[in-house]
């Protein structure tokens, strides 16, 4: 049986962000949180100083509804959203929280209002990452880039986002080459575009002039880009219970390892490592018996629960959305 198509799942499903001056955040996250949870929306919203970051989900007129209350924010009228389906919804609970930054990246000096990179749509970005003169670097953490990355992207390995400035300046020489030769452009992504936000306001920051960043991230270009001229390969992770999307933003093969919440290819699933519930290749040799039989349990009281139409009070969810990327 065919799977449906994304755009007739009944779940709308909306990533935002916008960098913008907020100075009542404790009142901006009461107004939204009495929204949210009046139209019925999950997900996670993220405020701080610098602005709000966030993916939430619900039926077509509830995001809609809450959406409005976004707009509303200082600054916010013209927030960007991406759109797109779930079959059920993919977050189990409404969180609305005031953080120190948007997206963490500890260099508090940064202001994305103020520097960024040079923003390239979707349409123009393979012309430009396939020129010899252009370095590519996929801006996300490692799990996510083993999920899948443009073909050529330098992946910086990095387990938080935070560690991408030390990496940098690790590797600037040999990223940019000799100070006398003409520098290379530089082009980074990410999944809703966020990180590429700070990530690129670095950079100039750095004194790199040529920095390029795509517009909407990889969502967008998934979302927009055929399937025959896309340059991007594998799925693009998220955060949230689809684990993973591909292009047109279809639900993805991947699913999520409920001992250690990384995600699980179709291959993985087929290792001798993977158990249901219990452990996959990624942390099969890292857990004990004793927890492997404490997951097993866990995993039999969901399936009960599940069976009697319960959400099991221990049920694993996706990888948080944290500041680091919380929909993006």
């Amino acid at each position: 049986m065919d799977a449906p198509a994304p755009d007739t799942l009944p779940i709308c499903v909306a990533a935002l962000y916008h960098f913008s001056r907020f100075d009542d955040c404790a009142g901006h996250r009461a107004r939204l949180d009495r929204a949210c949870r009046a139209a019925g929306v999950r997900g996670t919203l993220l405020l701080a100083r610098e602005g709000i970051n966030g993916t939430i989900a619900g039926s077509n007129a509830a995001i809609d509804a809450v959406l409005a209350q976004i707009r509303a924010l200082p600054g916010c009228a013209a927030i960007d959203v991406k759109f797109s389906r779930a079959a059920s919804m993919p977050f189990h609970r409404m969180k609305v929280r005031i953080k120190r930054e948007i997206v963490t990246m500890g260099q508090p000096d940064i202001d994305p209002t103020l520097s960024v990179g040079t923003y390239v749509d979707p349409a123009d970005w393979n012309a430009l990452i396939a020129d010899p003169a252009t370095i590519v670097i996929d801006t996300r953490n490692d799990y996510e880039v083993a999920v899948g990355s443009f073909a050529g992207a330098i992946d910086p390995a990095t387990r938080s986002f935070s560690e991408f400035p030390e990496w940098f300046r690790a590797q600037r020489d040999r990223l940019l080459g000799p100070g006398d030769a003409p520098p290379p452009k530089v082009a980074m992504f990410c999944t809703g575009g966020i990180r590429c936000e700070k990530s690129t306001a670095f950079l100039k920051a750095e004194g790199v002039d040529a920095v390029y960043h795509l517009k909407g991230g990889i969502l967008k270009y998934l979302e927009v880009v055929p399937p025959e001229q896309s340059l991007w390969r594998g799925e693009c992770f998220v955060f949230d219970s689809r684990v993973a999307v591909g292009h047109g933003l279809a639900p993805g093969t991947h699913s999520l390892c409920h001992a250690c919440r990384m995600p699980v290819s179709p291959a993985d699933r087929a290792s001798p490592s993977y158990e249901e519930g219990v452990s996959c290749p990624a942390c099969h040799d890292q857990r004990s018996e004793d927890q492997r039989n404490g997951a097993r349990e866990r995993h039999r009281q969901e399936l009960l629960a599940a069976a009697r139409g319960q959400a099991h009070v221990g049920a694993v969810l996706p990888r948080p959305a944290t500041a680091d990327d919380p929909r993006n």
